[in-house]
C-alpha cells in the first residue's frame, strides 16, 4: 500500500498521450568488441546546438544496452521513409540485425546505416539512469544528412511525411 496521498497515474492514459505525440524513427547502433549492434529507437531529440549534443533513451533490458554501457560513441541513424523494412529489423529479436542491412563505420567506429535520411556519431559523455531506462547524453562528433525524407511514427504507425497534410502558420 502506498503512503503517497497522490493518486497513481492510469498507465493506459499516459500510454495514450504518448501515442498522440508524432516522432521520427532511429536506430542507435555502438560496436561491441568486433560485433555491431543496434535497435529501433523513438526517444531521441537534440539537447544543444553549441555544443552539438543529442539525448537518446534506451530501456535497460535491451540485448543492446550493455554495449552502450561499454561503448565510447554511439551512432543515431534517423530512418527515411523508405526504410520501413530496416525499422522492423531493428525493432526484432534478432540475433545479427547487422546481416539483414548494408553499415559502414563511422569514423569512431560507431555502425551507420547505408541509406538513411540522416545519422551523426556521438561521444557519449553521460548516462542517467531514469528508472527502466538509461539517457545517454552526448556530443555530435561527425553528422551526414540526405535530402529525403525521413520515416515518421505515431499512434504504433508509420508515415512518409508526404502522407501528411501540412498546415500553413
Amino acid at each position: 500500500m502506498s503512503t503517497s496521498t497522490e493518486q497513481a497515474v492510469d498507465p493506459a492514459a499516459v500510454r495514450e498521450v504518448h501515442r498522440r505525440f508524432v516522432t521520427g524513427v532511429t536506430v542507435v547502433t555502438a560496436m561491441d568488441g568486433d560485433v555491431p549492434r543496434g535497435l529501433a529507437v523513438n526517444a531521441f531529440c537534440s539537447v544543444s546546438l553549441e555544443p552539438p549534443m543529442v539525448m537518446v533513451c534506451v530501456q535497460t533490458t535491451s540485448s543492446t544496452y550493455p554495449a552502450l554501457v561499454r561503448a565510447d560513441h554511439l551512432g543515431i541513424n534517423i530512418l527515411a521513409a523508405d526504410q520501413l523494412p530496416v525499422a522492423g529489423v531493428f525493432a526484432s529479436k534478432s540475433t545479427d540485425k547487422f546481416a539483414e542491412v548494408d553499415w559502414s563505420p563511422g569514423p569512431h567506429g560507431s555502425p551507420l546505416l547505408t541509406g538513411s535520411a540522416a545519422s551523426v556519431e556521438v561521444e557519449i559523455g553521460e548516462r542517467l539512469r531514469a528508472a527502466t531506462h538509461t539517457v545517454f547524453v552526448g556530443r555530435i562528433v561527425q553528422a551526414e544528412h540526405r535530402d529525403v525524407d525521413p520515416l515518421v511514427y505515431r499512434a504504433g504507425k508509420f508515415f512518409a511525411p508526404a502522407d501528411m497534410t501540412p498546415l500553413s502558420p
